[in-house]
C-alpha cells in the first residue's frame, strides 16, 4: 500500500485523533539534549509517546500496556520505526532518561497552560498554587523496603511512619509498610499540576514544597493547609519572593501589638521563642477569620493590604485549594494509581512519574477544548476524559463515528450541574474521623517581646 493510500485510510480512523493529540502535546520540544546510544532503536520523541500511551492504557499488567502502546505507535507512526520489542529494555531506558524527558515536558506543558488557558491563569491578580502531600502505596518487596522505608534521621536511626504507636503484631506490620510520599504543586486556576516531588515514607512535604518554589512564576501565591504552618517554612517562602496563604489551628501561637510594623486590623506576628532567641525577625501576617460549614476557619496571608487581596478573596482562594484534593482523587481512584504495580523501586518511581505526566496531559487536552467552548473548567469530568482517550486507544482501527471524535468526546466529558442536597447519613459508618484543627493561640506581645523586636528593628 502506498503512503498516500495509507494516509487516506488512517484519516478515516480513530487513530488519527490520537496522533493529533500526541503531536499537539509534544510540539515545539527540542530533544537535542537527550542522546541515546547509536544502536538504540528508540528516539526521544517515540519513547515519550510510548510512555504517555503506556500511562493511559488500562491493560491488566504493565507489560501488556507496553505491548498495546507499541502496537498503536507502529500504526500511528510506521515510518519512524523500527520499534524495540523488549519491555525490559523500554523500562531500563525510561529509568535512565525519565528525569530529563519529564523536565522537558513540564516546560512545554506549562507554556501551553499559560498560552491556551490565559483566562484561568490568575485569581485576584495572583498566580495561585495549592500544595499538599499524600502517600502512594507500593508492593511490599525487599526493593521497596530498602528504598521507600522511612528515611534515617541525622543520628542514623530510621524515622517512624506518622502513625500511632502499634498495639499488636498486626499493627506493627501495617505501620512498617513502605510507600512513596508524593507532594504536588497544583495550579489552582486550571486545576492542573505544575510540579511534584517524591520521596520515601517519612519525607517532609515542607521540604518538597520549598524545593519546588524556585520553579514558580512571578506573583505566585502558595495556598496550603495547617500541615505547612511553621516559621522556617513561611520565612523561606517569603524570602523566595512568593506570598503565602495558610490555614492555622491550635498548633500555632500568634502575637498581637508587637509594634514591629505599622499595624492595622488583623495584623499578627509569627515569632516563636526559638526564632526570637536566634535573633531572627518576626514574620508579619494578616489574620482572616471566616465561617466554614461548621466551624470558624483561621487563615494567615502574607498579603497585608486588603486593597490588594480582600478578606473575601482570601477565603475564596482557600476554598479553591480543594482542587488539589480532587487531583489526588483523580490520580488514585479514577486513574487507579492508589497502589503502584512495579515490584522494583526504580521502576515504581518511573511508573508514578509517567502517571502524573499522563494525567496532566489528559487534563490539559480537555481544559483547552472546554476553554474553546467557554465552558468552566470546574465542570471537567476526569473520568469522562479518561474514557474518551481509552476509547480511542481501544478502537483506534475503527472508523470515526459521526459526532464521536476525540474532541467531541472531550466536550461531553462534563460533570452535571445538578445541586445535590447535603445528606445527613446518621447511620453510615465512617472510616476516617477528622480531628478538629482548633483555634490558634493569639496573645498580646509581652513587654520583653516588644523590647526585643524594637532592638531587632533598630539593628536591621
Amino acid at each position: 500500500m502506498s503512503h498516500q493510500d495509507r494516509d487516506a485510510v488512517q484519516s478515516r480512523l480513530n487513530s488519527r485523533y490520537l496522533a493529533q493529540a500526541l503531536q499537539w502535546l509534544l510540539a515545539g520540544i527540542d530533544w537535542k539534549s537527550v542522546s541515546f546510544r547509536q544502536d538504540c532503536t528508540w528516539t526521544p520523541v517515540m519513547l515519550v509517546r510510548a510512555a504517555l500511551v503506556w500511562a493511559w492504557s488500562d491493560e491488566n499488567t504493565l507489560g501488556e500496556r507496553f505491548f498495546a502502546a507499541r502496537r498503536l505507535l507502529m500504526h500511528l507512526f510506521p515510518l519512524e520505526g523500527p520499534f524495540a520489542t523488549s519491555y525490559q529494555a523500554f523500562l531500563k531506558l525510561l529509568c535512565r532518561w525519565t528525569g530529563r524527558l519529564v523536565a522537558l515536558l513540564q516546560v512545554a506543558l506549562r507554556e501551553r497552560m499559560q498560552e491556551k488557558l490565559g483566562c484561568q491563569w490568575t485569581i485576584a491578580g495572583f498566580v495561585v498554587f495549592a500544595v499538599d502531600g499524600s502517600r502512594v502505596d507500593v508492593p511490599r518487596t525487599l526493593s521497596h523496603e530498602a528504598a521507600n522505608s522511612p528515611a534515617p534521621d541525622p543520628s542514623g536511626k530510621k524515622k517512624r511512619n506518622r502513625r500511632k504507636a502499634p498495639q499488636s503484631a498486626a499493627h506493627t506490620k501495617k505501620a512498617n509498610v513502605p510507600f512513596i510520599w508524593l507532594t504536588v504543586m497544583l495550579h489552582v486556576g486550571t486545576g492542573l499540576p505544575w510540579d511534584w516531588r517524591t520521596g520515601p515514607s517519612g519525607s517532609s512535604e515542607r521540604a518538597h514544597a520549598l524545593d519546588m518554589q524556585n520553579g514558580l512564576p512571578a506573583k505566585a501565591l502558595v495556598a496550603a493547609d495547617a500541615g505547612f504552618v511553621g516559621y522556617d517554612f513561611a520565612r523561606e517562602v517569603r524570602d523566595g519572593g512568593r506570598d503565602l496563604l495558610v490555614r492555622v489551628g491550635a498548633n500555632i501561637r500568634l502575637l498581637r501589638k508587637l509594634g514591629y510594623v505599622k499595624e492595622s486590623h488583623g495584623t499578627v506576628y509569627l515569632w516563636p521563642d526559638k526564632a526570637a532567641k536566634r535573633r531572627q525577625p518576626p514574620l508579619v501576617f494578616r489574620l482572616i477569620v471566616a465561617q466554614g460549614p461548621k466551624h470558624p476557619i483561621y487563615l494567615l496571608t502574607s498579603v497585608l493590604s486588603p486593597d490588594t487581596l480582600s478578606d473575601q478573596q482570601v477565603f475564596e482562594i482557600y476554598k479553591k485549594r480543594w482542587g488539589i484534593e480532587l487531583f489526588y482523587r483523580h490520580l488514585k481512584q479514577t486513574f487507579q494509581r492508589r497502589k503502584l504495580r512495579s515490584t522494583c523501586a526504580a521502576n515504581a518511581a518511573v511508573e508514578l512519574e509517567w502517571a502524573l505526566v499522563g494525567l496532566w496531559a489528559l487534563g490539559l487536552s480537555a481544559a483547552v477544548e472546554l476553554a474553546r467552548q467557554q465552558i468552566p473548567l470546574k465542570r471537567i469530568s476526569m473520568a469522562g476524559v479518561l474514557r474518551a482517550f481509552r476509547r480511542m486507544l481501544r478502537d483506534y482501527l475503527h472508523p470515526v463515528e459521526p459526532g464521536r471524535s476525540l474532541r467531541a468526546l472531550l466536550r461531553a466529558a462534563l460533570v452535571d450541574e445538578y445541586v445535590r442536597p447535603r445528606k445527613q447519613s446518621r447511620d453510615y459508618p465512617r472510616k476516617k474521623k477528622h480531628e478538629l484543627i482548633g483555634i490558634p493561640e493569639i496573645v498580646k506581645a509581652s513587654p520583653a517581646e516588644i523590647s526585643r523586636a524594637r532592638e531587632l528593628k533598630s539593628a536591621g
